[in-house]
C-alpha cells in the first residue's frame, strides 16, 4: 500500500471490478475506463480489466498518478492527530492560516503539510476537506488522493459530518441549551464581515452550556451547516460574542484571539465506510481562561 493507491477489500456480494468502481466507489465510467487503459487497476497485486470477476477477500487497488503540489514546502511544524493512506488530520494552532493568501504565501498549514509530504515521499497534492479561520484552532482534514477528497466533500455538502466546537463567550448564557437557526449573508462583497440577514443562506448552530464563570460562558457547539464565520456571527446575534473576537465583538486581555476551537469531528471513512471520531483537546490559552478564578 502506498499513499498513491486506493485499496478496497472485496465483499461477498461484489461481482466484477467494473461493478465496484461505478457502484461502490462512485467512479465515473469514463474515469474507470481511463484507469483500465493505463493499467492502474489491480486485484491482489496483478493488473486486471474492468470485467475481471472478484471474490470475497480479494483486494482491489486503484493507483493514482504521482502529483506535484503547487505549494512551497516549508518546514512548519504540524501536529498530526490521525493519519492513514487516505487522510491526514492535524490540530491547527491559532495564528496560522490554512491556505496561502496574498499576505500569507508560505507560512501556512498548506506549506507545512507540503513539507511533510515531501519528507515522507507522499507525492500528492494538499487537498483540504475543511478550513478554519486564522485565529480559530482545532481539527483540519487533508485528503491524500482525489477519491478521498471527493467522497469527503460529498459528506460535508450533505451535512453528514458532525462538527463540534468549544467557545468561550461574553456574558452568562441563560438557557442551558438552544439552537440558532438564522440565515447568514455577506451584504458587501468587499467586506469579510457576515451578518444575520433574510437574504442569506440557511445556518443552524446548536449550543449547550458547559460552564458559567466570571460573566463568561463555555459553550459546546454543534454545526448543522458550515458557513464562513457561522459560530461567531450566531453568538453575536444572541448577544454573546466570542471572547477576543475583534471582528464581531471586542479584544480581550484574557486571550489574543477569538476563543474558539474545533475539538471533535465524526464522519465515515471515505473508503472503508467505518465511523471515525477525531478529538482534539482544548489549547492552553482557552484552558487558562476556564481555570482562572477572579
Amino acid at each position: 500500500m502506498t499513499n498513491n493507491t486506493l485499496n478496497y477489500t472485496i465483499h461477498e456480494n461484489d461481482k466484477t471490478v467494473k461493478n465496484i468502481m461505478t457502484e461502490n466507489l462512485n467512479f465515473s465510467r469514463r474515469l474507470s475506463k481511463r484507469l483500465e487503459d493505463s493499467d492502474k487497476l489491480y486485484v491482489n497485486g496483478k493488473v486486471v480489466r474492468l470485467n475481471k470477476s472478484v471474490f470475497d477477500g480479494d483486494v482491489l487497488s486503484v493507483e493514482f498518478d504521482e502529483e506535484e503540489d503547487e505549494f512551497d514546502a516549508v518546514d512548519i511544524p504540524i501536529e498530526i492527530i490521525y493519519e492513514d493512506s487516505d487522510l491526514l488530520i492535524v490540530n491547527k494552532r491559532a495564528y496560522i492560516v490554512v491556505h496561502p493568501t496574498k499576505s500569507h504565501q508560505n507560512d501556512t498549514v498548506a506549506n507545512g503539510v507540503a513539507y511533510y509530504f515531501k519528507q515522507h515521499g507522499i507525492k500528492r497534492k494538499v487537498r483540504f476537506v475543511n478550513r478554519l479561520d486564522m485565529n480559530t484552532s482545532g481539527i483540519v482534514i487533508i485528503a491524500k488522493n482525489p477519491y478521498a477528497h471527493n467522497e469527503f466533500s460529498n459528506q460535508m455538502k450533505s451535512n453528514q459530518v458532525e462538527k463540534y466546537y468549544y467557545a468561550i463567550v461574553e456574558g452568562s448564557v441563560e438557557e442551558d441549551s438552544g439552537t440558532v437557526n438564522e440565515p447568514i449573508a455577506r451584504l458587501n462583497p468587499e467586506d469579510i464581515i457576515r451578518v444575520v440577514h433574510p437574504s442569506g443562506k440557511e445556518c443552524i448552530t446548536h449550543y449547550t452550556v458547559e460552564k458559567r464563570f466570571n460573566n463568561m460562558t463555555l459553550v459546546r457547539l454543534k454545526l448543522e451547516t458550515g458557513r464562513t464565520h457561522q459560530i461567531r456571527v450566531h453568538m453575536k446575534h444572541i448577544g454573546h460574542p466570542v471572547i477576543g473576537d475583534i471582528l464581531y465583538g471586542r479584544s480581550s486581555e484574557l486571550i489574543g484571539r477569538q476563543a474558539l476551537h474545533c475539538y471533535e469531528m465524526k464522519f465515515k471513512h471515505p473508503l472503508t465506510g467505518s465511523e471515525i471520531v477525531i478529538t482534539c483537546p482544548l489549547p492552553e490559552d482557552m484552558k487558562k481562561i476556564i481555570q482562572m478564578e477572579i
